[in-house]
């Protein structure tokens, strides 16, 4: 599983960048992975005060890798229980 702890702003800033923002891109690679995109891409338009909205909580992912890969219970190691997410 590859995640990078921040996502990029939608619009350039002064210096034709963009800051750091939400909705970061993860991607998990496997044998057991069952390929395609899980969840919706965000919207370009649709922002939360110029960042995107994300439309998987990451820590779906972590559970599913949790239960389903590592044998460990999510709920346990992540506080609260998430909804897998068919992939595995």
């Amino acid at each position: 599983m590859c995640f990078s702890e921040f996502g990029r702003r939608v619009n350039q800033n002064s210096s034709a960048g963009t800051d750091h923002g939400t909705a970061g891109p993860m991607f998990v690679s496997g044998a057991a992975v069952k390929g395609g995109v899980y969840g919706a891409y965000p919207s370009l338009t649709d922002l939360d005060n110029g960042d995107l909205k994300y439309t998987t909580d990451f820590r779906r992912i972590y559970a599913t890798l949790l239960d389903n890969w590592l044998n460990a219970d999510s709920t346990t190691i992540l506080k609260k229980k998430f909804e897998t997410v068919a992939f595995l």
